[in-house]
């Protein structure tokens, strides 16, 4: 599946935010290690900016999400900062207001909405994702309509 190096390569562009780039500069040094930046934004993809990280004592959550084809998750937001990595297949996900949405595809990266109600939609081909939620002990990771 995954390689420990690359979880952790993406764990520390996600936790560390700005010091990634420094951080990841000093261990490149050794031993023919490469590092390559997949995301560093400060803005969900639809151009939102993120606020803050939730208070409390930071919780790191990191979930390997099988979609099967043809399949239309729940609308639902989260309500923290989060990002996904797409192994494989293709995803579209779109908003609910203002019907923006975007195709992703292997080897993208998709700094997620917060407090934004969207979903994910698949074709004809499963998609695997790597999610990397940054939020405090018992906090949920998303919440559905129907949840509230």
């Amino acid at each position: 599946m995954f390689k420990p190096g690359f979880v952790c390569l993406i764990l520390a562009v996600i936790a560390l935010g700005g010091c990634a780039t420094d951080q990841m500069s000093s261990i490149s040094g050794a031993s023919g290690v490469q590092s390559t930046v997949l995301l560093k934004s400060s803005t969900s993809w639809d151009g939102m900016p993120y606020d803050a990280y939730p208070a409390g004592i930071p919780e790191l959550t990191v979930l390997n999400i099988k979609i099967p084809a043809n399949t239309a998750l729940n609308w639902h937001e989260h309500p923290m900062p989060n990002a996904a990595y797409v192994v494989s297949g293709q995803l579209t996900v779109e908003t609910l207001e203002g019907g923006q949405s975007i195709l992703l595809k292997p080897g993208d990266v998709l700094p997620e909405m917060v407090n934004r109600q969207h979903r994910g939609l698949t074709e004809n081909t499963a998609v695997e994702l790597v999610v990397f939620y940054a939020g405090t002990p018992g906090m949920p990771l998303s919440s559905s309509q129907r949840d509230k």
